[in-house]
């Protein structure tokens, strides 16, 4: 579903924005980045970056293109801003700008702005990239990939957008820009005879850290570097987040090779296999200089030259004492550190314990409260309880009282009134009898001359039998 969303921005961004004009985004799988592709040696972005949520901006300011950026909306961080070094303005001035065709590719603006001017006016604000609302108080600063202090005026007001901002710590900012201001300054533009020839990309590694589950803190810094004169080279550096005194030279492959699977940052490696070595042992060392914090000199003057002697001859004498010294303070910072973390676990253990202690009391006085408050809860309770039962009691005895009286009672009252009835029964019974015995007379009589004449009529079926049997026939006449 976000892959579907985010291919549609992607399709509206090219259908609002034809030609990817100021500020645009455009897809991974577009051609480069339109005016923005005069920041990558040949023109040619870096290949490989072809996640749907991966969105190229050109990043402009002034109507005009400052670098170019390859977003991660599913971050909310850059991968990497591409640049060139300008002369870097005196003073610097931070005001924060956002990309609103990012979050909102119908809008009518097209380049970056203040996040404050267009508050309540972009749809789905912060959607896709991230806003000051998701740095303040989390701890961490917007660290810019490209440093505002190797741009010009405009150029550095451009580097202020949040498009180009990743969640560092105070130190750690601190940190990048001022060794990358170093490495550029002192180590790579000595190096490029031609300045405008100096393609650089900053970027960041994406970690499984989020602030506020929003923003994804780096898990490391990196920087690559191209010079395409004649006698051509190429750098890698990274800082990792953990460490932020490290800083790593490597070759670009080795880089490449750190990033996500098939990355080609620059066009032919930037002839890393013709690449002039000993430029490059040359940058190489001042980059030793700058992470072992030495100064480096660019002058190539013969007093400039001398001085240097002077110094590295004076730093020789002097640097078993500054050694000494070094060891001194730590062994004395490292002393203090200790006395404060002792008195440090001393104060925990005591205040772990008084607070162990007071919370077993709070928590002895609210069971020994919750204890009493069920017990006095229950008493009305059980009052309620025994009184019913009384009641209850009472009316069982009331009504067996009521029963053994009905039962007394209705003894005598029987019998006195079967007594009060026998007479009436026993008159009114002998007309009954008498009809009865009647009838028992009458059908006594009845059956006497039933069987009376029962027995003369057989006789007489007798004799007429015995009389037609024996006695001859004669004429019908006798």
């Amino acid at each position: 579903e976000w892959t579907m969303k985010t291919s549609t921005v992607f399709l509206l961004c090219m259908s609002v924005f034809p030609g990817f004009s100021q500020g645009r985004v455009v897809r991974e799988d577009e051609t480069g980045f339109a005016e923005c592709n005069v920041f990558f040696p040949g023109q040619v972005p870096p290949e490989g970056f072809t996640e749907p949520f991966h969105v190229k901006i050109c990043q402009q300011y002034n109507k005009e293109p400052r670098f170019a950026t390859l977003y991660s909306t599913k971050d909310k961080i850059p991968l990497y801003s591409a640049f060139k070094f300008t002369k870097p303005a005196q003073s610097e001035e931070e005001n924060w700008l956002v990309e609103p065709q990012v979050n909102d590719p119908e809008n009518d603006l097209r380049e970056m702005v203040r996040e404050a001017d267009i508050a309540g006016t972009v749809a789905n604000l912060g959607a896709n990239q991230a806003l000051t609302s998701d740095y303040v108080g989390s701890g961490y600063e917007r660290g810019l990939l490209n440093p505002s202090l190797l741009n010009e005026e405009d150029f550095q007001m451009a580097t202020y957008t949040l498009t180009n901002a990743v969640p560092l710590s105070p130190a750690l900012s601190k940190s990048w820009h001022r060794d990358i201001g170093k490495v550029v300054e002192q180590a790579l533009i000595p190096h490029c005879p031609k300045k405008d020839h100096l393609y650089l990309l900053a970027g960041a590694i994406p970690s499984s850290v989020r602030v506020k589950g929003k923003v994804t803190v780096p898990e490391s810094l990196w920087l690559a570097a191209c010079c395409d004169a004649p006698e051509g080279w190429s750098l890698g550096l990274v800082k990792k987040i953990n460490d932020e005194n490290s800083l790593e030279d490597l070759t670009v492959g080795e880089l490449e090779k750190q990033l996500l699977a098939g990355v080609h940052l620059f066009k032919g490696s930037c002839g890393e296999a013709k690449q002039n070595q000993v430029k490059r042992e040359a940058i190489l060392q001042v980059v030793s200089q700058i992470r072992s914090g030495e100064q480096v000199g660019t002058s190539d003057n013969q007093e400039t030259k001398d001085s240097g002697w002077v110094r590295k001859v004076a730093g020789i004498i002097a640097t078993p004492f500054i050694k000494l010294l070094e060891l001194l303070i730590y062994i004395f910072v490292e002393l203090v550190k200790f006395v404060f973390y002792f008195l440090w676990l001393v104060v925990k253990r005591v205040c772990g314990t008084v607070l162990d202690g007071v919370y077993s009391l709070w928590n002895g006085i609210v069971s020994y409260l919750k204890a009493i408050s069920m017990v006095l809860i229950s008493i009305p309770y059980d009052v309620g309880r025994v009184i019913i039962n009384i009641f209850l009691g009472f009316l069982q005895i009331v009504q067996d009282m009521v029963s053994l009286t009905y039962r007394i009672l209705s003894i005598p009252v029987g019998f006195v009134l079967h007594l009060a009835a026998f007479p009436y029964h026993s008159i009114c019974a002998i007309p009954s009898v008498l009809k009865d015995m009647a009838t028992g007379i009458g059908g006594t009589f009845s059956l006497v001359i039933d069987a009376t004449a029962t027995v003369l009529h057989g006789f007489y079926y007798l004799a007429a039998h015995i009389v037609k049997r024996f006695v001859p026939k004669g004429s019908s006449d006798d």
